[in-house]
């Protein structure tokens, strides 16, 4: 897994880091989502790695990444210090500018990405990812039974790490070992069994419910939109559609036209089907 690739743990102040990185070319970033860390990328990265300088990172309280203490309204989780710690991330490695491909919670980080930081991002792609506003817009009963684990994780009465960390294998359902790749399943694995993780990924879900939805609502109101060329990676066997088609809910937020890709796969697309997904991104990225 992730042959000639470096493995490092950068320390940018407030967290650390765990980062692996390879290949040569123009930079990418691949940003991981819940409750995945960096490994997820290991087929695709080896496949973009001939093209491209690849740089998969964990975000801040995932996998081998820190996160700082808690604040009152869970702003240390944001995706906008997760967007802001991917670019000091790529500031810190020599990279001015990169494209940023983000996966379900990873998209929210990669759209943060650029729409704060619009000089440095050459090109946003996201999977099964909306902006966090138009899920909570469109809330319903058939949603909020579907997606019921956003109401969960985001809990602070009760709080979910409770109940997770009694019986993390109770929580999590993943592939086998043999379907995800074994070190990236020893990886992941390792990450559920630490209960600093679950704490992380119940912030960043609890930082989506409120300050997250308030970021996109103030860029909606001023008019902020993404600038750089975007492209949309939508899984056929997922249900991001469950508000109805989400290429005709992206475009508001860009100023370029949307690409749109349908993936052969469920909700894991890097796992499950590496090679449409890498094509893809290379195509897009030429």
């Amino acid at each position: 897994m992730f042959d000639h690739f470096v493995l490092e743990h950068i320390d940018l102040g407030e967290v650390r880091i765990r980062h692996r990185r390879g290949g040569t070319g123009s930079p990418v970033v691949l940003v991981h989502g819940h409750p995945r860390t960096h490994t997820t990328w290991h087929e695709v990265a080896a496949r973009l790695a001939h093209r491209h300088t690849v740089v998969c990172p964990d975000l801040r309280g995932y996998g081998g990444s820190s996160l700082p203490p808690d604040e009152p309204d869970h702003a240390q989780s944001s995706k906008r210090v997760m967007a802001r710690d991917i670019c000091e991330l790529m500031t810190h490695l020599g990279h001015d500018r990169f494209a940023v491909v983000g996966h379900d919670r990873g998209a929210l980080v990669a759209f943060r990405a650029a729409m704060d930081h619009r000089e440095r991002i050459s090109h946003l792609v996201v999977m099964d990812g909306l902006p966090v506003v138009e899920h909570l817009e469109r809330t319903d009963a058939r949603f909020a039974q579907a997606w019921w684990h956003w109401w969960f994780l985001g809990q602070t009465d009760k709080p979910a790490e409770r109940v997770i960390d009694a019986d993390p294998e109770a929580w999590y359902r993943t592939p086998a070992a043999e379907a995800m790749g074994p070190a990236n399943h020893a990886d992941l694995w390792a990450a559920l069994r630490n209960p600093a993780v679950v704490h992380g990924m119940c912030e960043d879900y609890r930082a989506g419910l409120g300050v997250d939805r308030a970021h996109d609502e103030s860029d909606r109101a001023s008019g902020r939109r993404v600038a750089c060329p975007t492209l949309l990676l939508e899984s056929a066997h997922d249900d991001l559609d469950i508000h109805g088609d989400p290429a005709s809910i992206w475009p508001p937020w860009l100023e370029q036209p949307l690409r749109h890709r349908v993936i052969p796969s469920g909700h894991h697309q890097a796992e499950e089907a590496p090679a449409e997904v890498a094509e893809a991104l290379l195509e897009f990225l030429a």
